[in-house]
C-alpha cells in the first residue's frame, strides 16, 4: 500500500528508531489501526491490512511485547515533531497531564495495585479499585481549522514503581 507524501515524511522520523524488520510491522500496524473500525487491536489491525491468514500472523503481536525498541525514545520524536508541527516559533508550550484508572485483573498484570476511583468516590466517601493507573501527557495545541484548542497524546505510562517513579513499558 503506497501512502501520501505528507504521511511518509512524518512517519520517516520515527523510522530511525527501530530495526528494518520491526519497521516494515510497525508501518502496517499504524495503518490498518487507522483505518480499523471498532476496538484498535493487532488483529483487527492485520485484519484491515488483509493479513489475517499470514503464517507468521503472531510476529505482529511481538513488535508490542518482544522488539527492541523504546517507548520513550517514541514518545521523545512524537512530542519533537508535534512542536515543530503545531508551535510556532517563540510560542508557548502547554502540557497537560491526565490520570485514568483501568479495571484490570489478573496474576500476569504486574503494575497493577489499588487506587482511589475518582468515578465511584465523593467528597464523603473514597472508594478504592484494583487496576492500572495510567498517566498521560499531551503537549495542548490551537490548529487552525477550529477555535478549540486540542490535547495531543505523546506520552503514557501504567503502574506504579515502589519508590514512586512511573513506569513506561521497555524503559530500564
Amino acid at each position: 500500500m503506497s501512502l501520501p507524501r505528507p504521511i511518509i515524511t512524518i512517519l520517516a522520523h520515527f523510522e530511525p528508531l527501530f530495526t528494518t524488520p520491526t519497521w516494515k510491522k510497525v508501518v502496517i500496524l499504524l495503518i490498518g489501526t487507522v483505518l480499523a473500525r471498532g476496538r484498535r487491536t493487532v488483529t483487527a489491525a492485520l485484519r484491515q491490512m488483509g493479513l489475517q491468514m499470514d503464517s507468521h500472523f503472531s510476529r505482529f503481536h511481538q513488535v508490542l511485547n518482544r522488539a527492541r525498541w523504546s517507548p520513550l525514545a517514541v514518545s521523545r520524536r512524537l512530542l519533537q515533531v508535534l512542536i515543530q508541527t503545531f508551535v510556532g516559533a517563540g510560542g508557548t508550550i502547554e502540557i497537560v497531564i491526565d490520570e485514568t484508572l483501568e479495571r484490570r485483573w489478573g496474576r500476569k498484570i504486574s503494575k497493577r495495585g489499588h487506587w482511589r476511583d475518582s468515578l465511584r468516590s465523593s467528597k464523603e466517601k473514597s472508594v478504592s479499585t484494583s487496576g492500572l493507573r495510567w498517566v498521560t501527557m499531551a503537549l495542548v495545541v490551537r490548529l487552525p481549522w477550529t477555535k478549540w484548542c486540542w490535547a495531543l497524546p505523546d506520552f503514557a505510562c501504567a503502574g506504579h514503581h515502589p519508590k514512586g517513579k512511573c513506569w513506561a513499558q521497555g524503559a530500564p
